[in-house]
């Protein structure tokens, strides 16, 4: 007798509710997933409609996790409810992602409602359901099975259709994704803009709410369109200024916008990339596209660490390119290199409803938080430690300052003055500062800003101080016991430039890169950080993209043969 094996992925439900899809730890869980983001109250259930082959005993699996296991309730319970009825079990509450056993159903007709019924409003979180007629069958919990199980069950196919005919392919919606897809725009060029969120602007997006800093150079044409004004981090004024931005984006008709689609892999051959994949967050559905030249803004420079190129990560060795403060010692740059990078944020407010409001306990986020008291968080709620990599333990960060917030707001409303406080927006989107470096032509570094050196082939500058941040922890701060606490270093500098040969890759002949993944060493990064200098880093990709079309060259035949016409296209005279 055949078996039944219906694999129904969280994210594609067709009505969310309050559930969020969240695709930020793919590549260290398998898969996006429906996020139970309530700020401490219970969303509204999460809802779709399960179609099954024939009527049958049905065992129930839900892929779930306990994102803070410890002596007491899982702060992220949740139940499945089929066709009105709640299943006994509550999920989320074993350690780590792991398939829990939800039992059996019995199925009558051809299909049944399935909802996802939120607990507590902390969290919880569910990747997929399975069902399936033998009872024998456990689901496969390693990254390396449950690929190929995916596709099976859901039916994709081994090569992904065609996305289309591009002349460049961007790779990342943030600020400089953007500039660039308008720069190789306004050159004729047809672009593919691929983003793995709905909201373009990365950082400054109204998922994170960042405002954007730094001077637009020769860009101001470009970034008006797509900068922010200046409000407070983490305030709703960022919705307009994402309006505008998106407004901008959808009046270039030569980008094509591929909203909510997550790069997940690079073909290429020998030492040019020949293709990109791309996977809907919700629907699951893969496109591949081709191009004769990528510019990679994903921040965590996965298209460059897909295709095999070169990259940094973590603090060069303080003499290995001079970058020495001596009164901040290790904190500016160490002896020897390790794996601290600036670390990254989780903004957050509250505010006051005029009536009192109570807050649920969280033990499960005191250990963290101690008796740190607050009711909003701004830039310097960020975490970064030695033993937490930006990229691979990245979930693990965004949880460790969703508790730090959990927990100090949970103080602040023990104080009578914040009776009638109540949370008003929390990220679940964490704000990045620094993670993969891709290493280009050139390094920059501190030295470049602060002997304000010049190179034939600048295409970007600034003005802002070089800025780097450690944990406060590291030092006898104030707030030192507080590990999720930052604090800022700024060098003064001066009007510095940012050659072209930082932004396309050293090994990898087509590919570009704009925003913190430029090549760059720790120190380097610090200045040109910001999202407007990011934004120009992408002008000048967008433009040399459209020149490597013109002269049928690569971004370092552009270098060597048509600088002058790049630096001509971007405002230099």
């Amino acid at each position: 007798m055949s078996c039944h094996e219906i694999l129904v992925e969280a994210e594609s439900f067709a009505e969310k509710g309050g559930w969020k899809v969240d695709q930020q730890f793919v590549h260290g869980m398998g898969s996006p997933y429906l996020l139970a983001h309530g700020m401490g109250k219970p969303v509204p259930n999460a809802k779709t409609t399960v179609a099954f082959p024939q009527p049958g005993i049905y065992h129930v699996w839900v892929r779930a996790k306990n994102w803070v296991p410890g002596d007491w309730k899982a702060p992220g319970r949740f139940q499945l409810v089929v066709d009105g009825e709640v299943l006994a079990p509550l999920f989320g509450t074993e350690p780590g992602w792991n398939w829990q056993d939800g039992g059996v159903i019995g199925v009558a007709g051809a299909e049944l409602v399935v909802e996802l019924q939120d607990l507590t409003g902390f969290d919880g979180r569910c990747d997929a359901i399975f069902f399936t007629t033998d009872s024998d069958t456990v689901p496969p919990n390693t990254l390396k099975e449950m690929a190929p199980w995916r596709d099976r069950l859901l039916g994709r196919p081994e090569t992904p259709p065609s996305a289309g005919e591009f002349d460049v392919v961007v790779a990342g919606g943030g600020i400089a994704g953007c500039a660039a897809a308008l720069a190789a725009e306004k050159q004729g060029l047809a672009v593919a803009l691929i983003h793995d969120r709905p909201f373009l602007g990365g950082n400054a997006s109204q998922e994170i709410r960042v405002h954007t800093i730094g001077i637009h150079g020769k860009g101001k044409a470009i970034l008006e369109g797509i900068d922010t004004v200046h409000w407070p981090n983490g305030d709703a004024a960022a919705i307009p200024d994402t309006e505008k931005r998106h407004r901008t984006m959808d009046a270039a008709a030569g980008v094509k916008q591929f909203l909510g689609w997550r790069a997940c892999s690079a073909g290429t051959n020998g030492d040019q990339i020949t293709s990109l994949d791309a996977e809907h967050i919700e629907t699951g559905k893969r496109l591949r596209f081709a191009a004769p030249v990528f510019i990679d803004c994903t921040g965590d420079g996965w298209i460059g660490h897909w295709a095999g190129a070169e990259y940094r990560y973590g603090r060069e060795r303080r003499d290995e390119f001079d970058e020495v403060w001596e009164e901040h010692g290790a904190l500016w740059s160490p002896e020897r290199p390790d794996s601290r990078v600036m670390g990254a944020s989780v903004l957050w407010n509250s505010h006051e409803t005029g009536t009192p409001s109570d807050f649920p306990e969280v033990p499960w986020a005191m250990d963290v938080a101690g008796d740190k008291t607050a009711t909003a968080g701004e830039w310097y709620w960020e975490f970064s430690a030695n033993d937490r990599h930006q990229i691979g333990d990245a979930e693990a960060i965004r949880d460790h300052m969703l508790r730090a917030i959990y927990g100090s707001f949970y103080n602040a409303k023990q104080q009578p003055e914040n009776a009638n406080a109540e949370l008003l927006w929390v990220a679940y989107i964490a704000g990045k500062r620094e993670s993969r470096r891709i290493v280009g032509d050139y390094i920059y570094t501190q030295k470049d800003m602060t002997e304000q050196r010049r190179f034939e082939d600048t295409v970007a500058e600034e003005t802002r101080a070089i800025d780097v941040h450690y944990q406060r922890n590291l030092t006898d701060h104030a707030e030192s016991k507080y590990d999720f606490m930052s604090e800022a270093l700024f060098m003064k500098t001066g009007e510095y430039h940012i050659p072209f040969r930082c932004l396309y890759s050293k090994n990898i002949e087509n590919l570009m890169m704009a925003g913190r993944c430029f090549s760059c060493s720790h120190i380097g990064l610090g200045g040109p950080r910001v999202m407007l200098t990011l934004g120009q880093m992408g002008i000048a990709t967008g433009f040399a993209a459209a020149l490597c079309k013109k002269h049928a060259t690569t971004p370092r035949g552009v270098r060597e043969n048509h600088i002058k016409e790049l630096r001509s296209l971007i405002g230099y005279t």
